[in-house]
């Protein structure tokens, strides 16, 4: 006969260390849970790191921009307070063109409509005028989205008085888009984000430049249906501006991983790394803790995964306590990366013909998106297992806006990040391995068209695959957000349907990564929202108690 489990030492283990899973670490410790944190890796921050690349040469290795974290997240971790100092440029985009023009997106909108009209003709014109009001329609419905994003999704099988004020908190924020926002938001929401450009301007090359956040991440092109939603979920939780946000940390991502790992253990949380979780043990039905490959169990109230939802449940759960029906839907979530990552060190500053000489220009986020057109095919290359020969490009010169990257190496040196896209997976008739140095030769091919001369000023240079995005950061199939961001798989279909409240297969198994709604990026959003609903529900156990 044996007794009642004992009381374990741990109230949450957090399995991982990336940005979203140290917020939800941070945020239970203040709440006054026991949490610990495990990473496998011996460094923190998963995406969100800064890694040395040369010789006193910094570069950003995964995400190279924080513009989309939450301001909440910043105050209520007092994160400042932990060393974050955040740089944020005037310029928003650059996108210049092989053929010298450029459109350059700014913060203000009608600095940016001034800028358009520069450019003189009626088109010009037209588009000039546009722009306000384009940037004042995504400000708008961002604004609601983000509220969506801020709450829980709700209980679909017992729905109950949380769901309830939820639902007209959401109805308010609804309502509050006005008549006309309430229908342009369910008419938009399905769009292709080609289409829903081109509803407001002409200049192929303006459509691009502003289209690309829509397809940025995800395995569509700028006329796959929903890829405008992907544009505003983007706006979502920042200024919402049509430009989206630009903003960098001094030291690189990694700085900001470093103040949160100060605001978790400030507030009493210990963190381990060098520690590989290899299963989640389970016992009638319910999360009991976590087993490390060395063969250490380690006993919690509560188990947090900040892994990807398919990872989590397909190589952590044990299938038998999964069981068939789950383990096939986790396996279908989709997860296809085509997102490769290059880092650049330049022995001085590139120029582009089109920034006309002004530096100011580069130190946003230079966007390498011809026109629509360019973006569709670069996309189709994927459909075959092809990497595209013409990548789409966004890169940041992070040294512009933060000189401590390359402090101490030669004078003049910068540092360039490129996120680059489309490199499928998964290749056709050959590998990574064989194509990794070709597709990083087709990046800088590219970046040479809009800024001649860029080969030679190459010292140094990193391409990181999607295969290195799974085997390094554990982001299955390589994808950065850990799953597609369609409509599919948002809100309550985020990560699957039934299992989209941070509640994750098993009881008392959650869920705070990038996979959990309402989605990817450096938000701290899915950290933040799924640690309300642990301290809720570790609260209320201990009250029945």
């Amino acid at each position: 006969m044996t007794g009642p489990r004992p009381d374990p030492r741990w109230d949450a283990v957090v399995i991982g260390a990336g940005h979203n899973a140290l917020v939800t670490a941070a945020y239970l410790a203040k709440g006054g849970l026991r949490t610990l944190v495990l990473e496998k890796r011996e460094r923190v921050g998963g995406a969100a790191d800064t890694t040395q690349l040369a010789k006193r040469i910094r570069v950003p290795t995964l995400a190279h921009t924080v513009g989309r974290l939450r301001a909440s997240v910043q105050k209520d971790l007092e994160l400042s307070r932990h060393g974050l100092v955040l740089v944020a440029p005037e310029v928003r985009v650059f996108a210049p063109s092989p053929d010298r023009r450029a459109v350059t997106l700014w913060g203000d909108p009608w600095r940016t409509a001034l800028a358009i009209r520069s450019q003189s003709g009626s088109v010009a014109a037209h588009d000039a005028d546009a722009y306000p009001t384009f940037d004042n329609q995504v400000r708008s419905l961002g604004r609601f989205l983000d509220d969506l994003g801020r709450s829980t999704p709700p209980d679909i099988e017992s729905p109950g008085l949380g769901d309830a004020i939820n639902a007209l908190k959401l109805g308010r924020s609804f309502k509050g888009l006005g008549r006309e926002g309430s229908r342009t938001i369910l008419r938009v929401l399905p769009m292709a984000i080609a289409d829903l450009v081109a509803e407001s301007f002409e200049a192929d090359h303006l459509r691009a430049a502003l289209a690309w956040r829509g397809v940025r991440f995800g395995s569509v092109g700028p006329w796959s249906a929903g890829t405008a939603a992907m544009l505003l979920m983007d706006g979502a939780g920042n200024d919402g501006a049509a430009a989206g946000e630009t903003v960098f940390v001094k030291g690189g991502p990694g700085a900001l991983s470093s103040a949160l790992v100060a605001a978790a253990r400030a507030a009493g949380a210990e963190i381990r790394t060098g520690a590989e979780v290899t299963s989640i043990a389970s016992h009638d039905g319910a999360a009991t803790g976590v087993v490390l490959a060395g063969g250490e169990e380690i006993e919690a109230r509560a188990v947090v995964s900040g892994a990807d939802p398919k990872r989590t449940l397909i190589d952590l759960v044990d299938p038998v306590t999964l069981g068939p029906s789950l383990g096939w839907r986790a396996g279908n979530i989709r997860t296809p990366g085509v997102v490769a990552k290059v880092n650049l060190a330049l022995k001085r500053l590139p120029k582009f013909p089109a920034a006309a000489g002004d530096e100011s220009l580069l130190r946003g986020r230079i966007v390498v998106a011809p026109s629509i057109d360019t973006m569709e095919r670069a996309f189709d290359a994927t459909k075959y297992g092809r990497w595209s020969e013409r990548p789409i490009l966004e890169a940041t010169i992070p040294s512009l806006a933060d000189p401590s990257l390359v402090e101490g190496a030669r004078a003049g040196t910068q540092v360039m990040s490129v996120i680059a896209q489309y490199a499928p997976y998964e290749l056709r008739d050959t590998d990574w391995d064989e194509q990794r140095e070709a597709f990083g030769d087709a990046v800088v091919d590219t970046l040479e068209s809009v800024a001649p001369g860029i080969r030679k000023l190459v010292s140094h240079r990193q391409v990181l695959t999607p295969v290195d995005l799974e085997r390094d950061y554990g982001l299955t199939g390589g994808h950065p957000l850990h799953a597609e961001a369609g409509l599919d798989q948002f809100f309550v279909w985020r990560p699957l349907l039934g299992h989209a409240r941070y509640r994750l297969g098993l009881d008392r198994l959650y869920l705070c990564g990038s996979g959990a709604h309402p989605g990817g990026g450096i938000t701290g959003a899915p950290g933040q929202n799924a640690a309300r609903e642990i301290l809720s529900d570790l609260r209320r156990d201990r009250r029945r108690a």
